[in-house]
This record gives C-alpha cells, sequence and structure tokens, in this order.
C-alpha cells in the first residue's frame, strides 16, 4: 500500500481514470459486508480494530502464542493462543505509517515512511521538505507484552517503506533490510537517483546501538526507466525496492522493485548482491512483493497495479495483471511459467490487487494464502507453477464503514493451523481451512513468522524459530 507522499507520485492517475473501466457485474458481487467463503474455509473470529489506534491496520508479525499487527497509528498485541479466544493484550499508540512490523527475540521493528518532526511517539506529520523531519526505524522492547518500551530509532534515506530481517549466522546481530522508493529533489533526505536500500546493523546484546553500516546501490546502470501512460497502461520506473524477502539459511533474497523484480545472493548480509533481474513490460505496472516457495526454486511476485487504491479485480482489468506471476529459478536466473488472479469480479467501489500472503508448509506441495485488499483471501496452490490453482477463498461485499476503495486485507498469513487476516478498518480475523491438501500443515508448529524472512518448514511437530 502506498504512503501519502508515495501516492502522490505514482497512483495519482490510477484513481482518477478508474471510473474508465467497465464495472463488474452487479449480480456477482456480495452485498455489503456479506461474508462469502469456500466450503472448505470457516471464520473462527474477528477482534475489532481497537479504539485506541484510530488509523488502519497493515502488516503482521507472529512469535510463539502472540500476534503482532501494525497500524498507521502504531502496532497491538494479541494473544492467540488459543485463535478462536484470540484477544488484544496491549494497543500502543505511536503515528508513523506503515508501521510494518516485525519481531526478533524480544524485539519488534517497525517501518515509518512518513516524514515527522521528529522520532517521537508524540512526533506529528510534517513536509519531507523540511531539512529537520525523520523517518525510517522504530525499535521496541515487547518483553513485557501489556507494557512495551519504545528503545530506539534509526533514521533511513527516504524512510522505511518496508523492511526485511537477515539474522547472522551466530544469531549475534540481526540485519534489517530497509525497502524506499518514491525520491524527490525537494525532500532533503531523499534526493533521485535513489536506487539502493539501507541497512542497519542491530547488536542483539546491545539494541540501542543499532545504526546504518551501509546503503548499498542494487541499481547501477539506473534501473528499468519505466513508462509514463495512464491508468492501467503505465509501468513504474526502477527508483528503490518496494519489498524484499530473504532466505537466510539459503543465502538468497528476492527484491521486488517497483519496475522489476532481482535476487539477490545475501551470503554476506553487509553486501547483498544483485544475481539476477526480471522485468514485465506486458502486464506489470508495480512490483510489490516476492515470496519464495520452501525449496527456494520459485518465487511469486505480485503486481500492485493502482497502488492498492483502486478497483481493478474487473473484467475490464482482467486476469493478467494486478496478479501474481510465478517464476521458477533455473541456472540461477528467472524462468516466468505463469500468472494468477483471483476468479470473482469485485465493485468499483472495491479496491482489490495482489497482495501480502505467506506460504502454508506442506511439504512436497507449494501452497500460499494471500491478501487481496477488498478482493477477500485466496489460498492458491502453485505446486504446478504454470497453472496456479484456487483451493479456497473468504470475502466480504464491499466495506461500507469507510471511503470507497479504502478496505478489505492488507495481508493474510497461515501460522500454526489458522489463518490471520489483517483487515483495514474491521480489525483481525481468523480463518480455519478443512482440505486435505493443506492439513498435513496442522502439525507443524513455528516459534515465530516474519514473512519476509523466509525459513524452510519445520517437520512435523518440531517447532523451529522461524528466524
Amino acid at each position: 500500500m502506498l504512503t501519502p507522499r508515495r501516492a502522490l507520485t505514482l497512483v495519482a492517475a490510477f484513481v482518477a481514470l478508474a471510473g474508465l473501466v467497465a464495472p463488474a457485474q452487479a449480480a456477482d458481487i456480495p452485498a455489503p459486508g456479506q461474508i462469502v467463503m469456500s466450503p472448505n474455509i470457516k471464520h473462527v473470529t474477528n477482534v475489532p480494530k481497537p479504539a485506541a489506534l484510530a488509523d488502519i491496520h497493515t502488516d503482521m508479525a507472529f512469535q510463539d502464542d502472540y500476534a503482532y499487527v501494525g497500524n498507521y497509528s502504531g502496532f497491538s498485541i494479541y494473544d492467540i493462543k488459543n485463535p478462536k479466544k484470540t484477544s488484544l493484550v496491549s494497543s500502543v499508540v505511536c503515528p508513523g505509517g506503515q508501521m510494518d512490523v516485525s519481531v526478533y527475540g524480544n524485539l519488534l521493528f517497525g517501518s515509518v515512511d512518513s516524514s515527522r518532526n521528529d522520532d517521537s511517539c508524540s512526533s506529528t506529520g510534517q513536509s519531507a521538505t523540511i531539512k529537520e523531519s525523520w523517518e525510517g526505524m522504530r525499535i521496541f522492547d515487547v518483553s513485557d507484552k501489556a507494557n512495551p518500551q519504545y528503545i530506539k530509532s534509526v533514521e533511513t534515506n527516504c524512510g522505511s517503506h518496508t523492511h526485511t530481517l537477515v539474522p547472522d549466522r551466530k544469531r549475534e546481530n540481526v540485519y534489517i533490510y530497509v525497502s524506499s522508493y518514491g525520491p524527490n529533489d525537494a525532500y532533503p533526505d531523499c534526493k533521485t537517483p535513489h536506487d539502493l536500500i539501507s541497512i542497519i546493523k542491530v547488536p542483539l546484546k546491545n539494541p540501542t546501538a543499532a545504526t546504518v553500516i551501509g546503503t548499498p546501490n542494487l541499481f547501477p546502470d539506473g534501473g528499468y526507466p519505466g513508462v509514463q501512460l495512464p491508468y492501467p497502461n503505465g509501468r513504474s520506473a526502477t527508483s528503490g525496492c518496494h519489498d524484499i524477502t530473504s532466505y537466510p539459511e539459503k543465502g538468497i533474497a528476492a527484491g521486488a522493485c517497483m519496475g522489476e523484480g532481482v535476487l539477490l545472493d545475501i551470503r554476506d548480509p553487509e553486501q547483498p548482491k544483485v544475481t539476477a533481474t526480471v522485468r514485465d513490460e506486458t502486464n506489470f505496472a508495480f512490483w510489490h512483493s516476492a515470496t519464495f516457495n520452501n525449496d527456494g526454486t520459485k518465487v511469486i511476485f505480485t503486481d500492485e497495479l493502482g497502488g492498492g487504491g483502486a478497483a481493478t479485480c474487473n473484467e475490464a482489468i482482467g486476469p493478467n495483471r494486478g496478479a501474481n506471476a510465478y517464476y521458477d529459478i533455473v541456472g540461477g536466473q528467472f524462468q516466468f511459467k505463469g500468472y494468477f488472479k483471483i476468479p470473482r469480479h469485485q465493485a468499483d467501489s472495491e479496491n482489490c490487487v495482489a497482495h501480502n500472503g505467506s506460504l502454508i508448509p506442506v511439504k512436497g506441495r507449494d501452497i500460499m494464502v494471500q491478501a487481496w485488499y477488498q478482493g477477500g483471501i485466496s489460498v492458491v496452490d502453485f505446486t504446478d507453477s504454470a497453472n496456479a490453482q484456487e483451493i479456497a477463498y473468504f470475502e466480504r461485499g464491499p466495506d461500507n464503514t469507510a471511503p470507497a476503495l479504502s478496505g478489505g486485507f492488507w495481508s493474510a498469513y497461515y501460522y500454526n493451523g489458522y489463518i490471520y487476516g489483517s483487515d483495514f478498518n474491521l480489525g483481525l480475523d481468523v480463518l480455519k481451512i478443512n482440505d486435505p491438501r493443506t492439513n498435513k500443515a496442522n502439525g507443524v508448529k513455528m516459534r515465530s513468522l516474519n514473512v519476509q524472512t523466509q525459513a524452510s518448514y519445520p517437520e512435523r511437530g518440531h517447532g523451529h524459530d522461524h528466524w
């Protein structure tokens, strides 16, 4: 999802021209708030968004019996020991979007891609043209779940739209790859070109010593120049990365970098190196996120056509734009195999496009659960990466609690037997899938889950630290 600053430069035309596409058929669309789902999905519970956090829910992370949910106004911690009775433990008010979160040990990391007048939790937004503005990473100690403590901030160039953890082999430090984009020469700390990431090193015994140790340039040739055309035919230029997913035990990472996808060698986490790139000048408008399969032999890239604020799940846009693209990694290079997009048309008031998801840990198969904003939650089997197939889904009708094109599921992740969905306005949903193709995952227990830091599936019944 784009922050307001990014939206001004990238998607104003998308939303302004969204009404030019043909409407979806009303008969196919549920009534506002009406839940529709496949027979193999059950809606377990919903925990409404905390009153303390006035803005929208964003991304999630998990550790032991807790879920951590970001919000443009801060973050919340939920007790999920009994998923059917998921409950709020605490909320931290600390504004600064997007507040994408990850957890490691007793530390929670939150991304701030919103220009603030200082780094405090009482800060206010201000123009990024002001030199004294702050944006970057916030670090909290969450050892006391009822009373998290803000312990450190680290400023980064262009802020932190998303971030990715890469622990070192000795578990003495954790590196944070900070992704940001949308430079402007009017911004003192975010001038063009911006073809880099920031790397923060966090000493785990002294996290308040966290600091930026490097800003490697991933695109010394300038990257893809983009195509300046009105929605939906424009193509984003590469000026930074939106999202990076690491697979530390395999020494690789995949980056979705606006105009292209990249494969990285991260065996030396302080010196990531691009080893392969791929572009899709026919269908992809904005390379948004990346997910490896368990073997690390495939990558799913998502195209966030319209920036998350447009109705792209309709007949006029079609099945290949605003979709997933599946690539096999062959000889160290990307080999395109196919697309997937949810088969249900959405209303023109529903923002809908491929967004954040995670693998369901079924050994021998490649299955992913994924959020599609107001398109709901979809479970897709991509074992045959040229013919990905939806096997389950859950969605509500248009969200009439908020303005049009501003609702739905930001992310949907599988963790220890359940699917968790972070809904913009309606809170945290818990789902249960009962399907022969996924039921083996019920016996797989993880100690934590940061989706942008993948690890191979643990053995059934044997939890391990998911980085």
